[in-house]
């Protein structure tokens, strides 16, 4: 799955410590208010965008306002996104897709579904077109929500449901296509900025590899060949390289607990390093050595440089933040400063802009909404 929401990962972590402070406790109010200056400040509830060392971010904006938001892609002209949410106040018990317009928000009202309704969906992009997607559904098996595994055997796992396939729709939610049909997982599908390629994670093979595939769903070539989970990848801008997140079990104890839970449809993403390749496999190198769960990188405009989600420097498992890193591996910056959870980066095709999900501003509940910034370097 390239979905984490936070209200698993709060879950997980808080029963790991007996005390976990809220967003926003951390400071005293004497303090907090001496910083209020500082801070960009949502206008109604006066509650933190925006914090003084994120320099990266000219402006913020908040999208959504309820739920477990995540995902949001662009098109390929920038005027539209899909994102994925669970928001019960939609009508929805688990994951489907929303389309949105790139300059709207929705606190009082609900933006259209175009997936099914029906069984989970996940990891949507839009078409070189800008009038199609692909997502990943478990609708052919299953028109209800299948069952989510938060635990196993006290830890943390992701299901991996051999239901998932992928289908291309068009944007009043028809299904135009199914790209896969392979027995198995068939998820995490994203397009290349040329418009030429998909990468997706598929467990065709008997493990969680990479694989590409023309838009049409031919061509179908295998990229890693390691055991271990190999997912959420994405192609750089010019679309010669690909950056993905893995789990790659290595000590005998560590292979055997990985084979145990792939055979139940589990994996366990709690250790997870970023890896990078040319996007016909080769060249194939580890970028990141952090420790802990790194994941959800994607691209910077240039090139030159990964942003991504980490929480290697906590040690109660939270808070996420995100990070940049040099395509070398040098370079590291810390671009959030949230306290909680701040994921899913993903930059406009145009550069300018950055969407990502955050619990900030959430009452110091478990909210993961959508914000969209204006990004500078």
């Amino acid at each position: 799955m390239k979905i984490v929401y936070t209200l698993l990962i709060v879950s997980l972590f808080a029963s790991c410590k007996n005390e976990v402070k809220k967003e926003g406790s951390e400071t005293p109010i004497g303090d907090q208010a001496e910083k209020t200056s500082a801070l960009v400040l949502d206008p109604q509830t006066q509650d933190t965008l925006i914090y003084p060392e994120e320099k990266h971010f000219k402006n913020i904006r908040q999208v959504t306002f309820g739920g477990d938001n995540a995902e949001a892609y662009w098109s390929f002209d920038d005027s539209k996104l899909i994102f994925q949410s669970n928001y019960k106040n939609w009508g929805v018990n688990c994951d489907q897709m929303f389309l949105m317009n790139a300059d709207e928000t929705f606190k009082d009202k609900q933006p259209p579904m175009i997936s099914t309704g029906k069984g989970r969906t996940t990891c949507s992009y839009f078409l070189p077109d800008n009038k199609h997607i692909v997502y990943g559904s478990t609708h052919l098996k299953d028109k209800n929500c299948p069952e989510v595994p938060l635990k196993k055997e006290g830890k943390y796992v992701w299901p991996v449901y051999d239901s998932f396939d992928i289908f291309v729709a068009d944007l009043e939610g028809n299904i135009t296509a199914q790209l896969t049909d392979e027995p198995g997982y068939d998820a995490e599908a994203t397009v290349s900025p040329k418009g030429d390629k998909i990468v997706f994670t598929s467990m065709r093979s008997g493990d969680l590899e990479l694989y590409t595939m023309d838009i049409d769903g031919k061509n179908v070539k295998q990229i890693t060949n390691e055991l271990g989970y190999d997912g959420g990848a994405f192609f750089s801008p010019d679309g010669s390289k690909l950056i993905f997140r893995s789990s790659r079990p290595k000590t005998e104890a560590e292979i055997k607990e990985y084979k145990d839970l792939l055979a139940q449809g589990l994996v366990q993403p709690t250790e997870m390093e970023l890896y990078i390749c040319n996007a016909d496999g080769s060249e194939l190198s580890q970028l990141t050595h952090l420790g802990n769960a790194n994941w959800a990188p994607f691209f910077h405009p240039s090139g030159k440089k990964i942003l991504f989600s980490s929480n290697f420097e906590s040690e109660r498992g939270f808070p996420f933040n995100l990070y940049l890193i040099d395509t070398d591996g040098k370079n590291l910056e810390r671009v959030t400063h949230g306290r909680t959870f701040d994921a899913f980066p993903v930059f406009s095709n145009d550069g300018k802009k950055l969407a990502f999900s955050s619990n900030r501003n959430n009452g110091g509940g478990r909210d993961t909404n959508l914000f969209i910034a204006e990004w500078q370097d």
